[in-house]
């Protein structure tokens, strides 16, 4: 009986990992400290951790992607070299 136990609990563990992984990048890569710490804490079987990735993190679209690249460079903040006489 102790041998179903233990499978079902690295069942369960293979199963949480990546998920729970996943939801905490996107957490804090969305800087939501609140959902971090409630993903960090609880544990669901990833139904938690499912629910925050496919409903509550930022999804960018592809011109928010755009955007955030042309914005990195910029005309203004590139600094040229100086020329020496």
């Amino acid at each position: 009986m102790e041998k179903n136990w233990l499978i079902f609990v690295v069942i369960a563990a293979l199963w949480t990992i990546p998920w729970k992984g996943v939801a905490l990048w996107k957490s804090v890569k969305n800087d939501q400290k609140i959902w971090f710490w409630v993903l960090f804490l609880i544990n669901s079987l990833a139904l938690l951790e499912i629910i925050y990735i496919f409903f509550f993190a930022d999804k960018k679209t592809a011109q928010d992607a755009e955007n955030d690249s042309s914005d990195a460079i910029s005309e203004k903040s590139i600094i040229y070299p100086k020329k020496f006489i």
